[in-house]
């Protein structure tokens, strides 16, 4: 099983210590790019050659994603077919 395969399978069980870093990844592999916000501590996520994105605000201080964040990312992957 490859890595992607591995952070798919663990998002799609949204584990209680998700952690950025490895949303940064899995991203990655979809194709996003990972761009600073407005201001503070909000991300975006942008789709190379489209005009998708994924907003949410970058964990602190631990760095583990909240259950909502991987309930959004899960609902837009599948959005766009990619799960």
């Amino acid at each position: 099983m490859s890595k992607k395969d591995k952070l798919v399978e663990r998002l799609m069980m949204r584990p209680s210590d998700f952690t950025f870093d490895e949303m940064v990844s899995l991203l990655a592999y979809f194709g996003y790019e990972l761009r600073q916000g407005g201001g503070g501590s909000g991300v975006k996520f942008v789709k190379s050659g489209s005009s998708e994105v994924i907003n949410f605000h970058r964990p602190h201080p631990n760095g583990v994603l909240k259950r909502y964040v991987l309930n959004q990312v899960v609902q837009k992957l599948r959005k766009d077919g990619l799960l």
